[in-house]
């Protein structure tokens, strides 16, 4: 969807390493069975001695080790989603600093929801199994299984990665919901992107609690903006038992305030780690964008003057790699 079309020339934030862990991270590109589906596509970033050099990932830029040795034992698992209209590199910066603190960090392009793939934009039902699947092979197939510890297991979203990170961690949603509140606030750019998608919004009125599927091995979890909040309520959320790490955009006028990031925040059984960054907007947590993305998606890239995205990220990352270490020891 128009909104959150993430275009793959992402450039410019490489992640600061950690002093005394991984020096380099090593990285590559998999695909996953995917049931009767096509297989998806997921980015693999982890901790290795090998020397990286500057690499291109479709025409993303990163500096890393292609396909190199894994370095080290009992090594903890994030697993990303990207936005609606994403894909596996959308949080490069966030993985390659996980993979510099000692993590192994996959990603996978939410099949039906990706930059190139609009084909199942509002059956969100679909990511949470795709998130599952992700766990799976790198837990069993992955030829660094064995040296993962499958006891601590996070997990990281945005936008609708975020709500399909609560929905792995325990929440149930109510889409009936999002056709009311739409109709509410026909004016919001959500709303209007999905009408402009030409989404019929009853169309997931019926979804049945059980087509959400639960990972209980995601320990510990960071949600940023994350999309359809005012769907779970206090019911929907009682489920999400481990850690979160809440992040909300004080300028985010794709999501406006206080149906999607406070609704969260509030119904949560357990109270969220909870950052609300300054002038910040929706797609401030995404990578600073190059002279030529900015060019071509000023949406996406431009920021309030003085909002500096590249240091936020630098502590953004700091952020979320410190909270996965603590929550995931």
């Amino acid at each position: 969807m128009r909104w959150t079309t993430v275009v793959a020339i992402l450039l410019g934030l490489m992640a600061v390493p950690v002093p005394g862990l991984a020096a380099q991270v090593g990285f590559e590109v998999v695909r996953i069975p995917n049931g009767a589906q096509p297989p998806l596509t997921a980015g693999i970033w982890y901790p290795t001695d090998a020397p990286a050099t500057s690499h291109s990932v479709g025409e993303l830029t990163q500096v890393v080790a292609p396909d190199a040795p894994l370095a080290g034992d009992r090594l903890p698992l994030v697993v990303l989603s990207h936005g609606g209209g994403g894909w596996y590199g959308g949080h490069y910066d966030t993985a390659l600093a996980l993979a510099h603190a000692g993590f192994v960090a996959a990603a996978v392009s939410h099949a039906g929801d990706t930059v190139d793939d609009q084909s199942g934009v509002l059956q969100l039902w679909r990511r949470p199994e795709q998130l599952h699947r992700l766990i799976d092979y790198m837990l069993d197939t992955w030829h660094g299984h064995e040296r993962l510890d499958g006891t601590r297991i996070g997990a990281f979203g945005f936008s609708n990665g975020g709500f399909t990170v609560l929905v792995a961690a325990g929440g149930v949603p109510d889409l009936s919901t999002i056709a009311p509140f739409c109709e509410v606030h026909a004016g919001q750019d959500l709303c209007e992107a999905l009408r402009h998608a030409g989404v019929d919004l009853r169309f997931a009125a019926d979804v049945p609690a059980r087509a959400w599927v639960h990972d209980p091995r995601i320990r510990a979890a960071v949600v940023a903006a994350p999309s359809f909040g005012f769907a779970f309520g206090r019911a929907g959320l009682c489920g999400v038992s481990v850690p979160v790490q809440l992040w909300s955009a004080a300028d985010d006028r794709h999501q406006p305030h206080p149906y999607y990031d406070e609704p969260v925040r509030d119904d949560l059984p357990r109270a969220p780690d909870y950052h609300l960054v300054a002038d910040a907007g929706h797609y401030d947590f995404l990578p600073p964008c190059d002279a030529r993305l900015s060019r071509m998606r000023p949406a996406l890239c431009n920021s309030l003057p003085g909002f500096d995205r590249a240091a936020f990220h630098d502590r953004f990352n700091a952020d979320v790699v410190r909270f996965f270490r603590t929550m995931l020891p």
